[in-house]
C-alpha cells in the first residue's frame, strides 16, 4: 500500500510539471503573432526599385534594414524579461524547472512566430508589385529579419530574468550569522570585546619544601 501511494504522488507529480511545462510553452506561443504585428506595424520601410521582375535595395546604404532588426530585438528582448516576471510571480516552489523549460520552449516557438507573421504583412502584394510593374518602379519593402542571432533573445532573456529572481529570492532566504558568531567563541572568553567577564581563575598559590606559603 506504501509503495503504491509513493508512486501514485511521483506519477502526480510529473503530471503536474507536464501541464506547468505545456500551459506556459502554449501561452508564450500565443504572444508570437501579436509580437509579430506590432514589429510590422513600427518597422521603418525600406525601398526597393523593381528590375525585370526583381526587387533591388534602392539606396544599398540604408539604415533602415538595421532598424528594422534592432526593433524586432527590443520587442522580443521586452517580452522575454516581462515573461521571465510574470512566471516568477506566478509560480511556486517546486515548479521551477517545468517553468524553465516552457520558457524556453515557448519562447523560442514565440520568436519564430513573430518573425515569419511579421513577414507575411504586406508580402502578398510586395511580391505582385515585384512581378508585374515596370522597371524603375519604387515599391517599400515588407518586414524581414537580417539579424537571425536575435531570434534567442526571447527564450534566453526570460529564462534568465527568472533565474535572476530566483537566485536574489534564494540569497534573502539564506540566515545571516550574527557578528559575534563568526569564528565561533571559546570557553571562557566573550563573544565580542567588552561583552562579558573574563573567566580567569587565580594562579595556584605556590609553596615551599616545608608546606609553607611563599609570596607571590
Amino acid at each position: 500500500m506504501v509503495r503504491w501511494w509513493r508512486s501514485s504522488a511521483l506519477g502526480g507529480g510529473r503530471a503536474r510539471s507536464l501541464r506547468i511545462w505545456a500551459v506556459t510553452t502554449a501561452v508564450l506561443v500565443l504572444l508570437g503573432p501579436p509580437a509579430g504585428l506590432l514589429w510590422a506595424g513600427i518597422s521603418p520601410g525600406v525601398r526597393y526599385l523593381v528590375v525585370d521582375g526583381t526587387a533591388v535595395l534602392a539606396d544599398p546604404e540604408t539604415q533602415a534594414l538595421i532598424g528594422t532588426d534592432g526593433r524586432f530585438a527590443m520587442i522580443t528582448a521586452l517580452a522575454g524579461l516581462l515573461c521571465g516576471f510574470v512566471a516568477y510571480a506566478m509560480g511556486g516552489r517546486g515548479r521551477d524547472i517545468a517553468l524553465l523549460l516552457g520558457l524556453a520552449v515557448g519562447g523560442l516557438a514565440a520568436t519564430v512566430l513573430a518573425w515569419r507573421v511579421g513577414h507575411l504583412v504586406g508580402l502578398e502584394t510586395f511580391q505582385r508589385l515585384t512581378r508585374t510593374a515596370p522597371t524603375g518602379t519604387a515599391v517599400t519593402g515588407v518586414a524581414d529579419l537580417r539579424a537571425r542571432g536575435v531570434l534567442v533573445f526571447w527564450p534566453v532573456l526570460a529564462v534568465g530574468a527568472y533565474g535572476m529572481l530566483e537566485a536574489l529570492d534564494a540569497a534573502r532566504r539564506v540566515p545571516r550569522l550574527a557578528p559575534g558568531d563568526v569564528g565561533g567563541a571559546r570557553a571562557g572568553q566573550p563573544d565580542e570585546v567588552g561583552g562579558g567577564e573574563l573567566d580567569l581563575q587565580p594562579a595556584p598559590s605556590r609553596r615551599d619544601v616545608d608546606g609553607g606559603e611563599t609570596g607571590r
